[in-house]
């Protein structure tokens, strides 16, 4: 498995599809940086010589990836909740914060159902 960016990618697959699997890299964003390199994107990540993946993990150096991102996400989360605004409350309450009903559906940010006094096992 070549490592890039802290991340080990998977061999076999194609160097667009393995960049994906690097936290903050999305196809737009993997298809962008092979261009840069000047490497074909069908090409497998087993069959890149050292030099490609140099250029590769170089280019990958310039976007905001894995744990800077992630702590950037969260103190942006914390922000919001600190602040009081209606999607740090949100936030705080484990509802849906982009404006989602929330009369039938949200099961994943709410949780399991909770019956009513609690008393259905």
């Amino acid at each position: 498995m070549a490592r890039i960016a802290g991340v080990d990618v998977p061999r076999e697959k194609r160097v667009v599809i393995a960049l994906t699997y690097i936290y903050g890299v999305g196809k737009t964003t993997a298809k962008k940086v092979v261009e840069e390199a000047g490497v074909n994107e069908n090409t497998r990540v087993r069959d890149l010589t050292e030099e490609e993946l140099a250029q590769i993990r170089q280019k990958i150096d310039n976007v905001t990836v894995e744990g800077d991102l992630r702590r950037e996400v969260s103190l942006n989360i914390k922000r919001l909740i600190e602040i009081g605004s209606y999607r740090g409350v949100r936030h705080r309450r484990g509802l849906p914060v982009r404006g989602q009903k929330t009369k039938n559906n949200s099961r994943t940010r709410k949780g399991p159902r909770k019956t009513m006094a609690n008393k259905k096992k």
